[in-house]
């Protein structure tokens, strides 16, 4: 049976609905399930829901807890990594500290000033994962579910020899929300999307094969609740012709077009929008907020009387199954750009739609992106390999670069505030990076 590891397992809510689905497969019904956290309450918790969860099913799966990663790690087939370094603290100095000079951010995970320093400080932990899986399980898959997504993905291939692949949920989410809005039932809908992690585009997106682009847009400008709900998405769409993957809040804080004057925030984002609301710092205060009631939640799972077994659609488990011999899988993944889309960075981490199968993982060559998407995704590519050769490197100076041509931060400041800007988030951030970036 293969053995999977869970770096991150802490993360409760991800951890139980993940292996709830994975032990639905026969091929992973018995797996070796290795739990690890560096928080022992929360591995704790994490270890006691997925025993229970084993013992409702019957399932013949082993369990193990640990705060050890080498042990977790040895002999694993696949590693499924879902962490947050640093506390919602610094993460809040990366937001309060570019809105104090005037740039706005919503979420600040992923791209942008925000997603940079969060990659400085995620990128080394990540690369020494990789680096233990080459010792202790170097046939294993690596699958990523934590952001910032592209950078941490390209810096893992560039440095290490893992197979990994980064998972997110924008792709098929987006897809259903579009379905719903023109009333066609989700098995109904095919489409192909590519780009880069939350900027990708549904390239051809058909219902019944039949182009439902005409459909998306007669929904978005007759009908006031469809537009709304998502503001920022759906006025990209209606210039550039293409829908973009990720929601509305984060799209607001990637692009030069929504937040860069305060009638445009409040216009844009600060009504409606589908996921979480565009208005500053939302998520941050989300995050804050669960820290301080996650155990309430964790509570009231235990307390109740039945548990749900009946499998989702998390990617990571049908992806494992099909690698091990079941139904082969097509999903969106992060991979690198090797002759998959042209007009974007060799090399370059982009998403793409891949097969998983007995194989292995095979990645589908899309071609260019379309004249008008490609600028805006390949600007935000180029700066993700500035922030990756960054981080791996120690160069202060190109951190700047990355920042100064960030579309938000250029659109709102001048190059010598973003230099100061940079200055002040390094000051803060210097207990969480490597050493190559000492002052």
């Amino acid at each position: 049976m293969p053995k999977i590891a869970l770096i991150g397992a802490g993360s409760f809510g991800f951890t139980r609905t993940l292996v709830r689905d994975l032990l639905t497969f026969p091929t992973l019904e018995g797996a070796d399930i290795a739990l690890m956290d560096v928080d022992p309450e929360r591995l704790d918790f994490a270890d006691r829901a997925v025993r229970r969860i084993v013992e409702v099913g019957g399932y013949p799966a082993r369990v193990t807890a640990t705060r050890d990663r080498v042990e977790a790690l040895e002999g694993a087939d696949f590693v499924i990594v879902t962490i947050l370094v640093g506390s919602t603290d610094v993460w809040g100095q990366d937001i309060e500290i570019p809105k104090r000079y005037g740039v706005d951010i919503n979420v600040g995970d992923t791209r942008g000033v925000a997603g940079i320093f969060r990659g400085l400080r995620t990128i080394p932990v990540l690369v020494d994962i990789a680096r233990d899986m080459e010792r202790y399980c170097p046939a294993a898959l690596m699958l990523n579910y934590t952001n910032p997504m592209a950078m941490l993905c390209r810096a893992i291939s560039r440095e290490t020899d893992i197979r990994v692949t980064g998972l997110c949920h924008s792709v098929q989410g987006g897809a259903k929300m579009l379905a719903d809005w023109i009333g066609a039932p989700i098995e109904e809908v095919t489409y192909t999307c590519a780009g880069i992690n939350h900027t990708a585009w549904y390239l051809d997106y058909r219902w019944n094969g039949d182009d439902a682009y005409p459909l998306i847009r007669r929904a978005i400008t007759e009908s006031e609740e469809v537009y709304n709900a998502e503001q920022v998405r759906n006025e990209m769409f209606l210039a550039l012709d293409y829908y973009v993957t990720e929601s509305s809040g984060h799209n607001s804080e990637y692009c030069w077009w929504f937040r860069k004057r305060p009638d445009l925030i409040e216009k844009y984002c600060t009504h409606g929008t589908n996921w979480n609301p565009g208005e500053h710092a939302y998520i941050l205060r989300e995050y804050r907020r669960r820290e301080l009631d996650w155990r309430d939640d964790v509570r009231v799972w235990f307390e109740q009387g039945e548990i749900d077994l009946e499998r989702g659609h998390e990617y990571a488990a049908y992806i494992m199954d099909a690698m091990l011999g079941g139904v082969p899988f097509q999903f969106n993944g992060n991979v690198p750009n090797r002759n998959l889309i042209p007009n974007l960075p060799t090399e370059a981490c982009v998403e793409v739609p891949v097969w998983a199968s007995a194989k292995g993982l095979e990645a589908v060559a899309v071609g260019p992106l379309p004249t008008q998407v490609a600028p805006l995704t390949n600007l935000y590519s180029q700066i993700e390999e500035m922030a990756v050769e960054a981080a791996l490197t120690g160069n202060r100076r190109l951190i700047y670069h990355a920042v100064a041509y960030s579309p938000l931060s250029a659109a709102v400041l001048s190059l010598a505030e973003i230099g100061e800007m940079v200055n002040e988030l390094f000051a803060v951030n210097e207990g969480y990076l490597p050493p190559q970036f000492a002052s």
